[in-house]
């Protein structure tokens, strides 16, 4: 686990084979019930995702901190899909203020890396970018996501412990 002004990153590993980990990361209806988000469509290299916050299936204490923000309207930009290998996206990072439009804002880039770890995988958060998010509100979302992907990585680690959909 490393953080710097403007990388955050997370090492997990998960007590479940790869293709599985692979599935609840590049899914998307299986991505969203353990992040907290309901897609329209499933995830497609170069294209952009649709969705609506929606309180996680797997945490219920989580899932009471995400409610207020229920129904909030959710983006992704895929960017890349190497299967079982690599999945990564393009977002605005703490994107909470339903007043403040935040489109002309540069995005940061999260990859999820899969890496073989016995019968276990290792898998690697990253989310870079943050230096070119605008000064005024730069601290408070690498604060809020440093601290959310160590919830997100709870979550998907309790996700995989739930019988395989």
């Amino acid at each position: 686990m490393t953080t710097s002004a403007d990388r955050i990153e997370k090492r997990v590993l998960l007590r479940a084979p790869r293709d599985r980990v692979w599935r609840a990361i590049s899914d998307a209806q299986q991505f969203g019930a353990w992040f907290g988000v309901e897609f329209e469509s499933g995830f497609v290299a170069g294209t952009r995702v649709i969705g609506r916050i929606a309180p996680t299936k797997v945490d219920p204490n989580i899932a009471q901190a995400q409610e207020p923000y229920s129904g909030m309207p959710f983006e992704f930009h895929i960017d890349r899909i190497e299967p079982m290998r690599l999945f990564s996206f393009r977002w605005h990072p703490y994107a909470i203020e339903t007043n403040v439009d935040y489109s002309a804002e540069p995005m940061t880039l999260v990859v999820f890396t899969l890496e073989d770890a016995g019968g276990d995988t290792m898998v690697t958060i990253t989310e870079s970018g943050f230096d070119t998010i605008p000064l005024a509100r730069r601290a408070e979302a690498f604060e809020a996501n440093d601290e959310g992907w160590t919830a997100q990585a709870q979550l998907i680690e309790r996700y995989l412990a739930l019988p395989a959909e």
